[in-house]
């Protein structure tokens, strides 16, 4: 088992106000190595003194700064900087991705590669996209400027299975707009989120406009109630996401949230058995099911319920497990011994509510730390099972029988989440008719196949609002409308007529 040492500059550190940090205490949190269960880094772990601090540096920035008062295509210089930095630094982050949550390397090298596109994505934006617009006034005289300003001071908090392209989905279109961020790293995993401000550092990002510490749940509340804080921008669970809305709710601070799935995949009786099952069990033991969009209730004609769970488990079964820096290895541990337990509770869960335990759940015999658990395939599974219901967030799958494509269409929405969803049809006018009837904010043809460069988000309780593409940069504008006698000179580059 490979071990990695880690390549922070400043983890007893806070960066804060565009410099490193002391914290207010001697209070640490220690990071542990997903596969071998030793230490990977110890943090430094913010209390309430902290968070005060940091939100403090971030209001000052926008209030006085000179970021939100430059122009976009200004700001787009920086994120262009940032791009080719985070670019520089792939491997790093790939590592510490590794470690942290379970991914696999070969994987994880790839992904992170991407990174700088999303930073690059925005910065184009500063040319493309209109952030003042003349109107005509209704009442026929004078002009009207529609003019879309950044919403102030952004609170990013990221979970643990992909810290480094959820900070870079909050924090390219935030920079864009002309917030100042607070990024908030989960306990389990803040690597990512030191090497940004290692990043921002290095660019010279104006101080506190790139601020991050981390902190555990409690003291996280505290960020989310400050009243300084005019936006929340959340990835995690729908437990924790309702509590940040009733939160906000009470002070009507904004705030977008991607939260928890459940995500059907209709098999439909046009598509070979197989060639879905092999599909599903790819995508199934990415990040070892750690992912929000993993499809992992799969609707299939009764009829054909069999041969599906059949070809899922033999697809599973071949799946190699183990240490996640080889790369002849598919799938890694979970991230956490908490995450494994729970998963395991769930599978038990499983067995005693009468689905059919097909293949899996249990720990592989082979690997004896490291927190480990077998991609697992349940058949016979009643939709409104525990394990049909609840996101398990490992690579769990319930096969569950429908008796026609009515049924299982009805099967796919009788859920509370609505993250994604999956058609696999030969028929792609099939797919569609399928595909719109379905309450998902994303849903793939013969696949999972999402794009956070068009938009990702969820329906009902998966979350508000979007994140990724031109979707993703409006949650952090606001619009204010002004009526005047005449367009200003000085503005008219910046200004596009509406007819």
């Amino acid at each position: 088992m490979t071990v990695s040492t880690s390549p922070l500059a400043h983890p007893d550190r806070f960066f804060i106000d565009g410099e490193w940090a002391a914290p207010s205490s001697a209070s640490k949190i220690d990071v542990i190595n997903s596969g071998t269960e030793e230490l990977f880094v110890s943090v430094a772990e913010a209390q309430a003194a902290d968070i005060n601090r940091v939100v403090a540096a971030a209001h000052k920035a926008f209030d006085k700064g000179p970021w939100p008062r430059m122009s976009h295509k200004e700001r787009a210089g920086y994120l262009n900087a940032i791009a080719t930095e985070l670019d520089a630094r792939t491997d790093e982050l790939a590592r510490i991705w590794v470690t942290e949550s379970g991914v696999t390397h070969n994987i994880a090298k790839a992904a992170t590669r991407g990174l700088g596109d999303k930073f690059r994505f925005y910065a184009g934006l500063a040319d493309t996209y209109t952030f003042q617009e003349e109107h005509k006034t209704s009442a026929g005289s004078g002009i009207g400027l529609l003019v879309r300003e950044p919403v102030g001071v952004v609170a990013a908090i990221v979970p643990w299975n992909h810290p480094g392209a959820l900070i870079s989905n909050k924090t390219a279109p935030a920079l864009l707009a002309g917030c100042t961020i607070v990024v908030k790293a989960s306990p389990e995993a803040p690597g990512a989120a030191y090497l940004f401000a290692e990043i921002c550092k290095k660019v010279g990002l104006p101080s506190g406009v790139f601020n991050m510490l981390t902190a555990d749940r409690e003291v996280s509340e505290l960020l989310v109630r400050h009243p300084d804080i005019d936006k929340v921008t959340f990835t995690g669970s729908t437990a924790a996401g309702r509590k940040i809305a009733s939160i906000c709710g009470e002070r009507i601070a904004r705030y977008t949230l991607e939260l928890g799935g459940k995500s059907a995949a209709l098999i439909l009786d046009d598509y070979d058995v197989g060639m879905a099952a092999k599909t599903i069990s790819e995508g199934a033991i990415f990040l070892t099911g750690q992912v929000c969009s993993s499809l992992t209730r799969i609707v299939v004609n009764r009829k054909r319920h069999d041969a599906l769970v059949d070809a899922l488990s033999a697809c599973f079964e071949s799946v190699k497990v183990g240490d996640p820096f080889d790369l002849a290895c598919q799938m890694g541990p979970l991230a956490m011994r908490r995450q494994r337990d729970r998963v395991e509770g769930y599978i038990t869960k499983g067995k005693g509510e009468g689905a059919k335990l097909a293949t899996g759940g249990g720990r592989p015999a082979h690997l004896h730390r490291g927190f480990f658990i077998e991609p697992t395939v349940f058949g016979d599974v009643d939709n409104n099972s525990t394990i049909a219901r609840e996101e398990i967030f490992g690579p769990v799958l319930s096969v569950i029988p429908a008796e026609n494509e009515e049924n299982a269409i009805d099967i796919a929405n009788d859920t509370i989440y609505g993250l994604n969803a999956a058609v696999f049809t030969n028929d792609v006018e099939r797919y569609y008719t399928v595909g719109r009837r379905l309450r998902s904010g994303s849903v793939g043809h013969n696949g999972s196949r999402t794009d956070a460069r068009i938009a990702m988000g969820g329906f009902k309780q998966s979350g508000l609002g979007r994140e990724g593409g031109l979707e993703g940069l409006l949650p952090f504008l606001e619009t204010k409308t002004m009526v005047m006698d005449s367009l200003p000179t000085s503005q008219r580059e910046f200004t596009k007529p509406i007819e």
